[in-house]
This record gives structure tokens, sequence and C-alpha cells, in this order.
């Protein structure tokens, strides 16, 4: 009889979980088949990107943004849309940047660069002065201000393409941009050009923030990037022609920072009202272009997110948001606001997802939690295989759901084929046609799958 009892529990726990695991392949499946069949991602995205265009925070087409999901949302039939204040810097360009190159026999050849996001003008007549070419901060040091005072310090470290991950080619050579204005103002240099954060070369120059910490302003210097193609034309000309100097011209101007809004809809959930699942990306894009890729495409993503589990029938147990945060490029001011308020609030997050690295071929996600957690979440991967997902590791998620890091909240990262990736961040070619309409829509269906796994089952 005990044999029998045991055999008759293993057979029912077999079955329960063969029909749970069949349950979630069917629902997973429908939720790929709606946003193949009838996604609004690729639609959204091409009014975002080709009607309104650039979104720097705080300018007109940022609010025009805002206006625009908002009343998208609004036509979801969430149960709340609402918009979150939050005062957000407001820099602009200014007219187009101009800049050449100057032989000792006085010829001058035009190079292509632009103006970093933060940067001061430069003086009205332009910037020209001697070049010095270095690849580290170790560098500056070596070379002292004897070498560098009252000339232009040119960064040219490329990003390294042996890394598979091109993430981390970017994160292993950003710090020349952040912050390469700050370390060459100490030693005397009167500007900075930057070599595009670009794995390829082109004529495309690369902007991006930067910072000069707490430089006074009378040692502020101006700074700028350089399309890959003109810096190696530049490095080239340095190698035959030390004496060449570099004349640059922009006109960009940081204004008394603005009101603008973090956009936010919710499905509460019908059991645990009070337990919060995030996805997002951020509203404002660089000013280059229309911002497709960084980040209007996860945008269009997670608000999709929400209309697909609506459409496939799904009523959420837990509250599930969206949220488009605002200022992640230039200040982070959106997802700082938000999670400050999550805090007051009271408000228990247990899962945020960010989908902040283009609009490509998703191959998994990143996790940032315990090693419990993404035991957990790594045993849902064999539903992800039909649709050749594989990627689950552990380290990692994204800027904006990265603020509400409190030791308890799993945070994750919507990852993309990431090759392609930075042939298009924060440059003039962002746009809306390097878009691919199933790459898109693939992601949201990706994304709406965890949420619908991490609903249904919890992160604990």
């Amino acid at each position: 009889m005990k044999k029998l009892l045991i055999a008759t529990f293993c057979i029912t726990f077999f079955i329960f979980n063969t029909s749970r695991a069949q349950s979630d392949e069917a629902v997973i499946k429908s939720l790929y088949n709606n946003s193949l069949t009838q996604g609004k991602s690729y639609d959204w995205l091409n009014y975002l990107s080709n009607q309104i265009g650039g979104r720097l925070s705080g300018s007109l087409n940022a609010e025009r943004a805002v206006k625009w999901t908002k009343e998208e949302l609004d036509k979801l039939g969430l149960d709340k849309v609402w918009l979150q204040p939050v005062m957000v810097p407001k820099w602009v360009r200014g007219g187009k940047e101009y800049a050449y190159i100057e032989s000792a026999s006085g010829k001058s050849t035009t190079v292509n660069i632009c103006a970093l996001g933060s940067s001061l003008a430069t003086p009205s007549f332009g910037v020209k002065a001697p070049v010095v070419e270095v690849k580290t901060f170790e560098d500056l040091a070596k070379m002292g201000s004897d070498s560098i005072r009252g000339k232009i310090v040119f960064f040219n470290r490329p990003m390294r393409p042996d890394f598979i991950l091109t993430s981390n080619a970017y994160s292993d050579a950003n710090d020349q941009r952040t912050k390469g204005a700050m370390e060459a103002s100490k030693y005397g240099a009167v500007g900075v050009i930057v070599r595009s954060l670009n794995l390829r070369l082109d004529d495309f120059p690369h902007t991006g923030n930067m910072s000069y910490g707490d430089l006074p302003n009378s040692q502020k210097i101006p700074a700028a990037a350089i399309s890959t193609n003109d810096a190696e034309l530049l490095s080239t000309m340095l190698s035959l022609d030390e004496d060449l100097k570099f004349y640059f011209k922009q006109n960009c101007k940081q204004l008394d920072d603005v009101l603008s809004y973090n956009v936010i809809g919710q499905i509460t959930g019908s059991e645990y009202p009070d337990e919060y699942i995030v996805v997002g990306g951020h509203l404002d894009s660089w000013d280059l272009a229309d911002g497709s890729h960084d980040d209007g495409a996860g945008c269009m993503q997670s608000m999709d997110v929400l209309r697909l589990l609506k459409i496939t029938g799904i009523k959420p147990k837990r509250s599930i948001r969206v949220v488009l945060y605002m200022n992640e490029e230039n200040g982070m001011r959106g997802a700082s606001k938000y999670a400050d308020l999550a805090k007051q609030n009271n408000e228990n997050h247990i899962f945020a997802l960010e989908s902040d690295s283009g609009g490509f071929t998703p191959r998994g996600f990143s996790f940032d939690c315990s090693e419990a957690q993404f035991n957990k979440i790594s045993g849902w991967k064999t539903l992800f295989k039909p649709y050749l997902i594989h990627y689950f590791e552990q380290g990692g998620s994204g800027a904006d759901v990265g603020k509400l890091k409190n030791g308890t909240t799993v945070l994750a990262g919507l990852r993309p084929d990431s090759q392609r990736y930075f042939d298009y961040h924060h440059a003039e070619n962002d746009t809306f046609d390097a878009i691919n309409k199933r790459e898109l829509e693939l992601g949201a269906a990706t994304m709406a799958s965890m949420i619908y796994l991490i609903d249904k089952y919890g992160t604990n």
C-alpha cells in the first residue's frame, strides 16, 4: 500500500508539473504569436521616431513624446496612467559644429565632430591649437603639464574588437569620453577631442554625456567627439607632422533645469496589488537623430508588453507597470525620482526589467539578483528555447532600473544581439530605417513572456 501511495504521488506530481509546463508553453506561444501578427511596437516606434524625432531632456520634442505616450497608454484601457514630475537638465547643442586639421604648411582638411553632452561651447571664434594624442589617463600623467598646456588633447583609444559582448568594449573605452575633459584640464589643455565609441570605421561622430566633476568654471574646457574615420586620419597626420593644429567650434549651452515627466501605466494585480513588477526604457534620446534604437525601441517594446498581456487574456496577480523614464542620457533624473518615490511610498518592487540595448534580435536576459533567485529564474530557460533565447546570465541589468537596487528586488536587462548596436549608438544614423520590425517584435514578446512568468511564480 505504501509503495502504491508513493507511486500515485509521483504520477500526480509529474502530471501536475507537466500540465503546468504545457500551460506556460501555450501562453508564451500566444504572446509571441500576438506580437508577431498584431504587435504595436513597430508602428508606435515609427510615429515616435518620424513624427516626433530626437527627444533630448528639456526639449520640445521630449515634451511632445511625454504627451503622446501618455495618450497611447490611455487607449490601452489600463487601470491607471499618470505622469510623474521630475526636474531635468536642459542642454542645447546650438548650431552645427565645425572642425578642421591644419598642417604645418597651412593646408586644412575638414573633419566630422559633434559636441559631447554637457560640454560648454568654445569661444565664439573657436579653438585652434597644437594636438597631443593619448590613449589613457596614464599617458596624460606621463606627459605632464609642460607637454600638454595650451594644447588640444586627442583621446584615441578604440573600442576593443576582441570583446564578444560589445557593451564590455564600450565600458572599457568610455572613461575617455566621460572624464577626458576633466582629466586633460588638470594639465592645462584648452580642449578635448575624443574618438567616437564605435566599433566600425565611418564618418558619424557619436555624442554622449561627459562630466567636469567638481572643476571650477574657469577650468572647464570644451569637449567633442570625432568620427572613427577622422580619428584615424588625425592620428596618421600627427605621426607625419607633429606640428599640425586642430580647430573646432561648437555652440552648445547649459540652461536652467526644466520640468519634465516619467510616463507610467499600470495593470493592478488581482491577488497581490502591492507587489510591483516594472518593465521600461528611457523616453529621452540624444538630439543628433530620432533615437530609434536608443531607446525608442525599448520604450515601445515595454508599452507593448502590457498590451500583449491584455490581448492574450492574462490577468496579472501582481501589479505590472510600464515606466518610460526621462533623462537617462544626461542625468538619470527620471530613474532617481521613480526610485525615491517608490521608497517613500514603501512600494514593494519584486522585479524590474529594462530594454536599453537596441531593437535587435533578442538573445536572453542578464539578472542582478541573488543566487537563489537566479537559479529559480534559470529553471524557465527551456520555455524560451523554441525562440532561440539561450542567454541567461547573472550580473548586470539596466541603468534606470539599477536605481531600484536594494538587495531583494530582481533587476534584469533584455539582451539583444549586440554586434551592431554601437554602429548607431548616440549618432545621427540612429534612425527608424535601422529598425527591423520582426526583431523588435520578438523582443517585445520575450519581455512579455518573462513578465508573465515572474507574475505567476514570483522571484523567491
